[in-house]
């Protein structure tokens, strides 16, 4: 499964935590750059989570508006494990 994440400059815990549940592609964009998503989003993505306590509204706009496009589950959690976590139920990868 590739996940890609938006928002936030450091991560954590968060890429080790998303490997023990099956994720073995991971791209991070910060977001603080839109340059990542001139092109659109990277290709074959099955899940898109965006941390929305670090991503403006203009990008989080941005990557919905990609993401129904390409009809890719997308997840708006806080910068932390235990938020991405209970959220991830509704896409059912945990």
């Amino acid at each position: 499964m590739s996940v890609l994440i938006v928002g936030g400059d450091h991560l954590g815990s968060i890429p080790r935590e998303l490997n023990k549940l099956g994720v073995t592609r991971l791209i991070h964009l910060s977001g603080r750059d839109q340059s990542g998503f001139r092109n659109g989003l990277p290709e074959s993505m099955d899940l898109i989570i965006v941390l929305y306590d670090y991503a403006s509204h203009n990008l989080t706009q941005r990557v919905k508006d990609l993401a129904r496009s390409k009809s890719i589950p997308i997840l708006f959690a806080r910068r932390s494990w235990s938020s991405i976590y209970q959220k991830l139920n509704l896409v059912g990868l945990r």
